[in-house]
């Protein structure tokens, strides 16, 4: 059944890409219908992230009892039923009522995803699934951009990829009987293996350093999606309208690099195609520092975007074989749950210390997060209680 499965799952990960990037698309239209400043969308954004948070934290507990089938269909029924509620919403307040169930189903997916491909499926899947996420994050924008460019609100944008998620959802509802049950056979409500605590899981070898490795990726990632822009124009001198084509040439290389990465995977290991990106990434933010060039700024983008590419996917898929099956869940809630903490408070921070200082500083942050994000891999790899050979 699980061949038959794999396209569901494909349609889910491109669910998952799908509405993150519509509030950037969108939000130049929204704010002035409700009159609120341009950096209220930082309040949404965050809203978001502390309800995915707090669903990743809960996936361990959730899939035990309800397997990954009904988490996912369930929580992408929850982001579609919120999207509707964003269409039809004329003031900031209810924005960020249902800012708490779009974070909330958010969460509980990716996690409970994750996991199950991670159990269930070669590494290829899981680098061409996440690349199934950015055609998602791709998409989202486009379609609202072809109904602001029709004439139409963006109440319509929102309402459109709604409809897209009820349909998906439904969808996965009807698929409910290709999934491998959560609870193995003979197992009922009072037998069910107990979820783990936060505490519990601290206390894994390994926990710690994955948690901070999912921190300083995201960390790195957003950071560079979110001021790659302004810094080839502060810092490089190019045109803003240059710059901000320009700046996308870093999410075209997380994609192309993960479809990439698939048949890299057929060769090396989870844990080779780690270093390899974090070389990758390196070699791309030396090229953004050194004074070499607009084109060789242009393609640090590109390499660090082929270095992240396989990082995210390639963690995640070894996390079964690194901790065990019985705590995989447990531990990608808490990965999900620390990439979207180092989402939330390293590129606003680091906004803040370049109004204060330069935005020149961006690569160094950058070789900052990567070289703690290479410390804390190779510890995993010494600590975690499964070794394999590198």
């Amino acid at each position: 059944m699980l061949p038959i499965l794999l396209p569901v799952i494909y349609l889910s990960f491109i669910s998952l890409g799908l509405p993150d990037s519509l509030l950037g698309a969108a939000w130049p239209s929204m704010y002035g219908q409700f009159q609120v400043p341009v950096s209220y969308a930082g309040a949404i954004s965050m809203l978001i992230a502390a309800g995915t948070i707090l669903s990743s934290l809960q996936s361990d507990r959730l899939t035990r009892r309800l397997g990954a089938g009904w988490v996912t269909a369930v929580s992408v029924g929850m982001t579609a039923l919120a999207l509707f509620g964003f269409s039809s919403s004329n003031s900031f307040w209810m924005l960020c009522l249902w800012a708490l169930p779009y974070g909330l189903g958010a969460g509980s997916v990716d996690a409970a995803l994750n996991n199950y491909v991670a159990l269930h499926y070669a590494s290829r899947h899981m680098s061409w699934l996440h690349c199934m996420w950015g055609l998602g994050a791709s998409l989202g924008p486009y379609i609202m951009g072809h109904v602001l460019t029709a004439g139409n609100s963006w109440h319509k944008g929102y309402h459109s990829v709604a409809l897209l998620q009820a349909v998906l959802a439904l969808m996965l509802v009807l698929s409910l009987p290709l999934w491998k049950k959560g609870r193995e056979a003979g197992q009922t409500a009072d037998n069910i293996p107990q979820a783990l605590t936060l505490g519990q899981i601290l206390h894994i070898p390994g926990a710690k350093p994955v948690m901070l490795t999912f921190f300083c990726y995201c960390a790195l990632e957003q950071t560079t999606g979110l001021w790659a822009s302004s810094y080839l124009t502060l810092q490089k001198g190019i045109p803003a309208e240059q710059a901000a084509g320009f700046a996308s040439l870093f999410f075209i290389g997380i994609t192309v690099g993960r479809a990439l990465s698939g048949f890299l995977t057929l060769k090396l290991s989870d844990w080779q195609m780690v270093r390899l990106g974090l070389a990758a990434a390196a070699a791309g933010i030396a090229a953004l520092l050194l004074p070499l060039g607009d084109y060789a700024a242009l393609a640090g983008l590109i390499l660090i975007g082929l270095g992240c590419a396989p990082i995210y996917p390639c963690v995640i898929h070894a996390t079964p074989e690194r901790f065990g099956a019985e705590h995989s869940q447990a531990i990608i809630g808490v990965q999900m749950a620390s990439a979207y903490l180092g989402t939330c408070l390293i590129p606003p921070l680091f906004g803040l210390a370049a109004t204060h200082t330069s935005i020149g500083l961006l690569p160094l942050v950058l070789f900052s997060a990567l070289i703690l994000m290479a410390a804390t891999h190779e510890q995993l790899l010494r600590s975690s209680r499964k070794h394999t050979a590198i």
